[in-house]
């Protein structure tokens, strides 16, 4: 049996990740769940964010923002940082969060994130409770200890969070690989 319930938004587990903003010389950092890869190529994602966010002014004035992903060993500053606002509190001292130069926009990036995804904004769409910004990758810096010597990025090794429901999970264990449902099997010799 399964139940019906009102239209909600089901599609979980979602990434946890840290976004950084700076405008005026005011750098911020929140915690997002609401984004994701929304074309390839041109890489483009998204954010969406609550208008009366703190950094939702700073990201619509600068027109740029970092995604940085997360960890487990980020996870309580990943958490404190959404339900802390940058207008009371600076987050980065808070929380210990070093943090560097992006490389082609003028903003911040977390230096214990794996992985800096540099975007500009392209367009803000207001939805509803959320406006969602529209945005193009200029840059991606990935941390070189989460490199294979193939040079495979290897992001399982950094225990990246997801968040479920108001709750923070490592992920678990490799279950398959892109068509491995369809690829042949190799005969022994």
């Amino acid at each position: 049996m399964k139940q019906s319930w009102k239209p909600g938004n089901m599609v979980y587990p979602l990434p946890a990740v840290l976004v950084t903003c700076r405008h005026d010389n005011i750098d911020n950092v929140f915690t997002v769940a609401w984004t994701g890869t929304i074309c390839t190529n041109p890489p483009m994602v998204y954010i969406s964010v609550r208008p009366e966010r703190y950094s939702y002014d700073l990201i619509k004035e600068s027109g740029v923002f970092t995604i940085n992903l997360t960890t487990k060993e980020l996870v309580k500053a990943t958490d404190f940082c959404g339900v802390r606002s940058g207008r009371n509190v600076d987050k980065f001292k808070e929380m210990n969060l070093e943090k560097e130069q992006a490389l082609k926009i003028d903003c911040p990036i977390l230096t214990k994130s794996p992985v800096n995804i540099e975007c500009r904004v392209k367009e803000i769409l207001e939805l509803g409770s959320h406006h969602m910004f529209i945005a193009d990758v200029l840059n991606v810096q990935v941390d070189e200890a989460c490199l294979e010597e193939n040079g495979r990025l290897a992001l399982e090794k950094t225990k990246p969070i997801v968040y479920s429901h108001g709750e923070y999970y490592d992920l678990g264990n490799l279950l398959g690989t892109f068509g491995y449902s369809v690829r042949k099997k190799r005969k022994k010799k």
